[in-house]
């Protein structure tokens, strides 16, 4: 997929979801609402999301600290926003990482060391969406009771969150377990005609050497730097917190009543599956998503609209910056040759 069909898809994605979506639950009282709206609330509402870069970047340079090396604030910001961007072209918001590696490197980062970060920088994240679940059922636990599709959610999350976990444990610990079970999938591969003989021992053996590299790289990282590993846990919870708070803020700029507890909840929950989803960077579902899920905690006739300005506030004004950094620094086709790259990458086990 090019740079331009992730990006259009996106757009189209969110744009219809989000239209079909405040037509279908919108009356006359949402709009009643949306005139007495509190402007100043709203505004701090709006100003919490230069805090959530800021932690971001934040988290970024403490975590490039870890890996031995040091990049300026102010790249470290621009690789935020070009995450975004990255995230919204590509199914499971995977696409920020090549572009955030591709320059890591030309400022001096290697490329191992570039992988190591990006991925303890996912990992952080997940592990602070997946701890809010714990979190909210100890300080309030009659959350799940009596709610299904959040019970059922919150087991999925957990679920995942565990065996994410437990895979990179293994990686590290059992590097051997790894490269043993890819060759077994790659026999099975084979054995369904995915992959041709001739090219077995190669994907194995590359296989091997990208585990033994990957390894080599994350040992490293948290051996070398572990203050700055703790720091970069740190940010990341800041950053999440701020944008965690954000739906509240405009709830309460709507004059309704916020349940604080319950709204992080039920965005840790949604935020977490939003990786899973297979759209570029989860347009639909996390528009259509949200104001199924913001019912709980509003108007059902406002719960659309609200999901569709969070979803603004939180994700699109990051995508517009990064649209923008990302022609500024690369142009688009760099930016389709790296997308390009990776998928050949990801496909090379069955191309040839």
């Amino acid at each position: 997929m090019t740079v331009r069909k992730g990006l259009s898809l996106f757009l189209i994605v969110a744009a219809c979801v989000s239209i079909g979506t405040i037509l279908a639950t919108t009356d006359g009282e949402t709009i009643e609402l949306i005139l007495k709206t509190d402007k100043t609330r709203l505004a701090i509402a709006f100003s919490l999301v230069p805090l959530i870069w800021i932690f971001d970047s934040l988290r970024f340079s403490s975590l490039i600290r870890a890996s031995g090396n040091r990049i300026p604030l102010r790249l470290s910001l621009m690789l935020v926003w070009i995450n975004y961007f990255g995230c919204a072209i590509t199914p499971m918001q995977s696409g920020g990482g090549p572009f955030q590696i591709y320059i890591l490197y030309k400022n001096g980062v290697p490329v191992g060391k570039g992988v190591a970060v990006t991925l303890v920088r996912t990992m952080l994240t997940l592990l602070v969406l997946g701890l809010a679940i714990p979190a909210t059922m100890v300080m309030s636990p009659d959350i799940l009771f009596g709610r299904s599709i959040l019970r059922d959610l919150a087991i999925y999350v957990a679920s995942a969150l565990g065996l994410i976990w437990l895979v990179v444990t293994i990686s590290l610990v059992r590097p051997v377990f790894v490269k043993r079970a890819s060759a077994i999938f790659t026999l099975l591969l084979k054995r369904i005609g995915l992959v041709k003989p001739q090219r077995v021992l190669k994907i194995v053996r590359h296989v091997n050497a990208e585990v033994d590299i990957y390894n080599e790289n994350m040992r490293a990282f948290w051996a070398q730097g572990k203050r700055y590993v703790l720091l970069g846990a740190l940010f990341t919870f800041c950053q999440q917190l701020v944008q965690l708070s954000v739906l509240p803020c405009l709830i309460w700029a709507m004059g309704l009543p916020v349940e604080y507890v319950k709204s992080i909840l039920i965005q840790a929950l949604l935020l977490f599956a939003l990786y899973f989803i297979p759209t570029p960077g989860g347009s639909g579902a996390a528009e259509g998503g949200g104001a199924a899920a913001f019912r709980l905690l509003v108007p059902g006739n406002l719960a659309g609209l609200l999901a569709v300005l969070w979803r603004v506030i939180t994700e699109y004004t990051g995508v517009l910056l990064g649209t923008i950094m990302v022609i500024k620094l690369l142009g688009l086709n760099m930016a389709d040759d790296l997308i390009s790259r990776t998928e050949e990458e990801i496909d090379r086990a069955g191309s040839d």
